[in-house]
C-alpha cells in the first residue's frame, strides 16, 4: 500500500480547526434551504443528510460514518440552528444510505466510478507514467483526473493497485525495449560492472557522483574518468525513447545502490538501470569537467594581473627615476638656451643614468605594462595547464549554438597543428572571435614582410574565448547537460502551440501576443501610477534635481513601553524543549517525513520510519553526524542505521519539500499578520568565502572576491534564506531569485 500521506487523497482532520469548519462545512443558505425543505419533519434525518452532503462536498467520495469527526458532525448542527442534544439518524446502510448518496451526487452532478471512467483514468495514468516515476504522483494524477470529469473517488486502494500495476507495465515496456537493443556482449560487460575484485572497488562504484575541487591533479583524474567511462559499453541511441525523467529517477535510484543489492535486480531492469547511470555518470563528469575548465581559465587571468600588480610595483622605483630623468632634461633645456650645450649637457645626463640604451629599454618595459592590459602575462600561469586543456579540447566535442562558427574553427585548427609547429604562426583570416586588446597584441607587423602572431599567444586567446562562450552559452558541448546545448531540452513549438489557449485561460492570461502586451503595459502603467501617488507620502525616498534616487535610513519606531516585560514573561512563561521534541511536534502537525522514502518510490520498510526519518533529520540538521547522534541518543539507533536512512531515503529536493511543508505550515498562523499582509518583499544577495579548490567558488566582478552568493528573501512577514547549495557566480542571478 503506498502511504496515503504522499499523495492529495482527500481525508477528514480528526481535530478540524474552526477556520477549516467555517470554511469547508458551512453550508451556504441555499444548500441550507434545499435540505430542510426535503427534510421538514424528521430533524434527525435532516443531519445525517447534512453532514453526508457537506462531507462528500470536502472529499469527493462518502467515507463511513464512523470516519467522520465529531466537530464536523456538532458544527453542522449549530449552522442548521439545530438542537445540540438533537443526534443524527441511524440509516439502513443498505437502502436509505445508498438513497442519500444518489441524491447528492445528482444535486453535484457527480457520476459514480464505473468500468468506463475506470478506463478513462488507466489511459490518463498510463499516459502520464512515462514520464512520472513516483507512484505517490500518478495517484495524484488519478485524482485531479477524476475531479475534472466530476467522478466519484474510489478507494485509495483501488487507485493504489491501479496506478501500481500501470507503472509496472510502462517501466516494463522501456526495460524490454531497452535491452532489445543491447548485445549479448553489451549486457555481460555491464554484469561485470557489478563484479567485485578481492580487496578492491567495483567499477559500478566509480559511475556514483562525487564532488571534486578545482585542482591540476583532478583535471587530470577527471579526464582519466571521462576516458574509463568512455571505454566502457558504447551503444549509441540505446536510452533513445526514454524520457529524461524517467532517465534520472532509474540512475538516481541506481546510484543509492551497491553492487551487491542491485545484482539482486532481475536482469531487464538491473541492465537498464546501469545504463542509466552510465550515462548520467558521462555527462557529469563533462560537465564538472568544463566547470573546472571555465574556473582554472579565470583564475589564470586573475594570477596574470596580479602579477601585473607586482611588475607595477616592482617598478615604481624606475618610473620615478625616469620621471626624474625627464625632469632634468627640461631644466637643461631651460638653462641651455643653445642647441649644441643643450645637447651636450642632455648626452651628459643619460649616460650618469646608465646610457641610452638601458633608459630605452626601461622605457619600454614600463610601456609594455602600462594600463589594464595583462594579456602578455598569461603565458606563464597557463603554461602547466597547456596539455591537459588540449588533451580536454580533443576529448569533448565542442560545436557553435549560433551561426558564427570562428571559434570553432580557430580551435579545430588548433587540434590540427602538430607540436613541432613554428612558433610563429601567419594570421587567420577570421579573429571575430576575440576582444581588440588580443588582437592588438596578437598581430605583429614587422617592416618588411607579412604580419605574424606568436603561437602560445595565440592559443590562450583560442582557450580564453572558449571559457567565455561556455558561460554564456554560445559554445556547448555534446554529452553535457549544464554546458549543452538548451535549445536541445526545450519542448518543440509545434507541441507547445496547441496548449497555449488552454494555459492562459488556467492563468487568467491573454492567448494572442498582441493582447498579452496590452495587459501587461495596462498593469504597468497602474503600477507606476500608484507608485507616483504614493511617492510624496514615503519619508524614506527622496529624488535629487539629477533625477536620482535616494533612499534614505529607515528610522525604528520607538520601543512601546511594556515590551520589555512583556517578552520577559513570555520567557519564563515558555518551557524548555529540545530539538527533536520540536521536530517531534512538527512533525505531528505538518507530517513532514511522508516526503522521504527509497529512491525506487516504494514504502520504506523500516520500522517506525517516521521515528527514523526524525532521528535522521536531527543528527544532520544539527551537523552532529551519525556517530556523535547516535552516541548522544544513548543507543537507541546505531550510526549505520541513520547514515543508511541519509543515504537511501533522503537527497536534496525531498529535504526542500519537507521544508515547503513547515514554512507552509508557519504561513497560515495568526502569528505572521502581526507584521504584515506579506504584499512586500525584497531579495538580496550576500557573498560566503569559501575555499578556492571549489567547483561552486569563482570570482564576481560585483562582489570584488572570491567565493559563493546566498540570496535572502525578505518581507513583512517572513525572512528567508535560499536553502540550496551557494549560487555559482556564473548563473543569472535573475533566474534564482524568481525561484
Amino acid at each position: 500500500m503506498r502511504a496515503i500521506d504522499r499523495t492529495i487523497y482527500p481525508r477528514l482532520s480528526a481535530n478540524p480547526t474552526r477556520r477549516e469548519l467555517i470554511v469547508e462545512f458551512t453550508p451556504t443558505p441555499e444548500e441550507a434551504d434545499w435540505i430542510n425543505r426535503r427534510f421538514t419533519k424528521s430533524l434527525p434525518h435532516r443531519l445525517t443528510f447534512a453532514v453526508m452532503f457537506k462531507v462528500f462536498q470536502r472529499l469527493g467520495y462518502f467515507p463511513t460514518w464512523s470516519e467522520i469527526p465529531a466537530p464536523v458532525i456538532a458544527h453542522v448542527r449549530a449552522s442548521l440552528k439545530l438542537r445540540r442534544e438533537l443526534k443524527p439518524a441511524i440509516v439502513d446502510p443498505n437502502t436509505t444510505w445508498l438513497r442519500y448518496q444518489r441524491d447528492i451526487r445528482d444535486h453535484q452532478g457527480i457520476q459514480v466510478y464505473g468500468h468506463a471512467e475506470r478506463r478513462g483514468v488507466m489511459e490518463v495514468v498510463a499516459e502520464r507514467a512515462a514520464v512520472l516515476d513516483y507512484p505517490s504522483d500518478l495517484i495524484n494524477v488519478a485524482i485531479e483526473h477524476l475531479a475534472q470529469e466530476r467522478v466519484e473517488l474510489p478507494a485509495f486502494s483501488t487507485l493504489d493497485r491501479l496506478t501500481r500495476r500501470l507503472r509496472a507495465l510502462v517501466n516494463r515496456r522501456y526495460f524490454t525495449q531497452i535491452t532489445e537493443r543491447l548485445t549479448e556482449d553489451d549486457r555481460c560487460r555491464l554484469d561485470d560492472l557489478l563484479e567485485v575484485p578481492s580487496g578492491g572497488k567495483s567499477v559500478f562504484n566509480a559511475l556514483k557522483p562525487s564532488e571534486r575541487r578545482d585542482s591540476k591533479t583532478h583535471f587530470k583524474v577527471l579526464l582519466d574518468h571521462i576516458d574509463m567511462l568512455d571505454g566502457l559499453v558504447d551503444v549509441p541511441g540505446v536510452l533513445e525513447g526514454l524520457p529524461d525523467v524517467k532517465r534520472r529517477h532509474f540512475a538516481g535510484e541506481a546510484a543509492k545502490l551497491d553492487a551487491s543489492e542491485l545484482r539482486r535486480f532481475a536482469p531487464l531492469k538491473r541492465h537498464v538501470v546501469s545504463l542509466c547511470l552510465l550515462h548520467d555518470a558521462r555527462i557529469q563528469a563533462r560537465d564538472d569537467l568544463l566547470e573546472m575548465f571555465v574556473q582554472r581559465m579565470a583564475k589564470i587571468h586573475h594570477q596574470a594581473k596580479a602579477a601585473l600588480d607586482a611588475l607595477r610595483n616592482q617598478f615604481r622605483e624606475k618610473d620615478e627615476i625616469i620621471r626624474a630623468t625627464m625632469a632634468d632634461v627640461a631644466r637643461l633645456l631651460l638653462t641651455n638656451p643653445v642647441d649644441a650645450d643643450a645637447g651636450r649637457e642632455i648626452r651628459r645626463l643619460v649616460t650618469n643614468q646608465g646610457g641610452a640604451q638601458d633608459l630605452l629599454a626601461e622605457c619600454t618595459k614600463l610601456q609594455a605594462y602600462d594600463g589594464d592590459n595583462y594579456l602578455s602575462l598569461l603565458p606563464g600561469p597557463f603554461k602547466s595547464y597547456r596539455n591537459l586543456f588540449f588533451r580536454m579540447a580533443r576529448t569533448i566535442e565542442l560545436h557553435s549554438t549560433s551561426e558564427d562558427m570562428a571559434l570553432i574553427t580557430a580551435l579545430h585548427g588548433l587540434l590540427a597543428m602538430p607540436d613541432r609547429t613554428p612558433q610563429l604562426l601567419p594570421v587567420p583570416s577570421d579573429l571575430s572571435f576575440t576582444t581588440e586588446a588580443w588582437r592588438d597584441l596578437l598581430v605583429q607587423r614587422p617592416a618588411q614582410g607579412d604580419p605574424f602572431m606568436e603561437r602560445r599567444l595565440y592559443e590562450i586567446c583560442v582557450f580564453s574565448a572558449l571559457a567565455n562562450d561556455l558561460k554564456s552559452g554560445d559554445i556547448a558541448a555534446v554529452g553535457a547537460e549544464a554546458f549543452g546545448d538548451y535549445r536541445a531540452q526545450l519542448v518543440p513549438w509545434a507541441e507547445c502551440e496547441p496548449e497555449i489557449p488552454d494555459y492562459c485561460a488556467r492563468l487568467n492570461l491573454p492567448a494572442t501576443a498582441a493582447e498579452f502586451a496590452d495587459e501587461l503595459r495596462t498593469r504597468l502603467a497602474h503600477v507606476a501610477e500608484l507608485t507616483d501617488r504614493a511617492y510624496m507620502d514615503d519619508q524614506t525616498l527622496a529624488i535629487d534635481d539629477n533625477g536620482i534616487p535616494i533612499l534614505k535610513r529607515h528610522k525604528a519606531r520607538p520601543i512601546p513601553a511594556g515590551v520589555p516585560e512583556l517578552a520577559n514573561a513570555i520567557v519564563e512563561r515558555m518551557s524548555e524543549v529540545s530539538v527533536i521534541q520540536i521536530l517531534c511536534d512538527l512533525q505531528h502537525w505538518s507530517n513532514w517525513t511522508r516526503h522521504f522514502q527509497p529512491a525506487s518510490g516504494s514504502e520504506p520498510k523500516l520500522k517506525n520510519a517516521s521515528e527514523r526519518y526524525v532521528l535522521t533529520g536531527f543528527a544532520y540538521g544539527c551537523n552532529l553526524g551519525p556517530a556523535q547522534a547516535s552516541r548522544h541518543l544513548g543507543g537507541v539507533v546505531t550510526a549505520h542505521e541513520l547514515g543508511f536512512v541519509n543515504q537511501r531515503h533522503i537527497d536534496g529536493p525531498k529535504l526542500e519539500a519537507a521544508s515547503r511543508d513547515i514554512v507552509n505550515l508557519y504561513a497560515g498562523l495568526s502569528l505572521p499578520r502581526f507584521w504584515g499582509d506579506g504584499s512586500a518583499a525584497a531579495a538580496d544577495g550576500t557573498q560566503h568565502e569559501l575555499y578556492e579548490q571549489n567547483l561552486i567558488a569563482s570570482r564576481h566582478i560585483r562582489y570584488g572576491g572570491y567565493g559563493g552568493i546566498a540570496y535572502h528573501h525578505v518581507s513583512d512577514t517572513y525572512r528567508g534564506r535560499l536553502r540550496k547549495r551557494k549560487i555559482k557566480h556564473a548563473k543569472p542571478v535573475a533566474t534564482v531569485v524568481a525561484a
